[in-house]
């Protein structure tokens, strides 16, 4: 574990070697592709490392190449607005010359006044009355962003994903707490890029399940097209978080799913919107 979480945070201490300019690395290991939320969290930063004293409130992001695990990624910021409230950065994420990932994202000075509400959370077991992965199916070839998610704890409230179909009872939703496994120095902008490192982890996985399959199912290709998040409270990232998940709606070979971060007392700290791409791979 020791391990896994000084990767994350090494993924996340970007290398500035231009104005506007920074270079961020990938784990090593057997991945054919970039995580997804290891780009959008790098793609964060990058923005965060061109601005001070204010804290995201929004991302919006497209995947639009499969990134290269072998090779750096460029992240190259746009200053698109610096204003008195409210500062503006552009990201894109470059490989082999070529445009892997878009962000645009918004940060906030903060503000006292305003309206003040929120829905409820979901009534379910603490994170110290689920257990922790199993590691027989570890051994079995779960994926490594379940078991081994560069230093996270998972507990999952609803059934396994790999152990239920689609006339399982929970198949219509996707809950989990998660938690940074280490303690975080009390910087906002490392905190909301481990979350969003974090949110890509179920999303996809959310669509299928409500059909009975599962996200390493051989028949179907998937891939994450646009992710957006907005933060709405302050958080910390290594407490735990319960992350509240479902799948609207699915046609056109995409599905959608929106998510809910809830901290442990109940407050409402971000929400999560993703459109996944899901076909089925062709035969000979």
């Amino acid at each position: 574990m020791e391990a896994g979480t000084a990767g994350l945070l090494e993924l996340l201490d970007l290398e500035a070697i231009e104005v506007n300019l920074f270079r961020g690395k990938s784990p090593t290991g057997s991945r054919q592709r970039v995580f997804g939320g290891q780009v959008a969290a790098q793609a964060l930063v990058a923005a965060g490392r061109t601005i001070a004293e204010s804290t995201v409130h929004s991302l919006h992001a497209y995947f639009l190449r499969p990134g290269d695990p072998a090779v750096p990624i460029l992240y190259d910021v746009d200053r698109i607005r610096d204003g008195r409230s409210f500062t503006t950065r552009r990201v894109v994420a470059i490989q082999h010359g070529r445009a892997i990932f878009n962000l645009h994202c918004s940060f906030h000075r903060g503000e006292e006044e305003g309206l003040e509400h929120q829905d409820a959370p979901p009534v379910v077991p603490p994170p110290e009355a689920l257990d922790a992965l199993p590691a027989e199916d570890v051994a079995a070839g779960i994926p490594e962003r379940f078991h081994h998610a560069e230093g996270l704890e998972i507990r999952f409230i609803t059934e396994l994903p790999w152990s239920r179909g689609a006339g399982s009872e929970t198949a219509r939703r996707e809950q989990l707490w998660f938690r940074f496994a280490q303690p975080l120095r009390a910087d906002p902008l490392i905190h909301a890029a481990v979350v969003t490192f974090c949110s890509d982890i179920t999303l996809v996985d959310t669509v299928l399940q409500r059909h009975g399959f599962s996200p390493w199912d051989e028949e179907f290709i998937g891939a994450s097209l646009d992710h957006c998040m907005w933060f709405h409270r302050p958080f910390r990232a290594d407490e735990w978080l319960l992350y509240d998940l479902h799948s609207p709606t699915a046609g056109g070979a995409r599905g959608f799913s929106l998510g809910t971060l809830y901290a442990r007392d109940g407050a409402l700290v971000a929400s999560v919107a993703q459109e996944g791409l899901l076909r089925f791979r062709r035969t000979a």
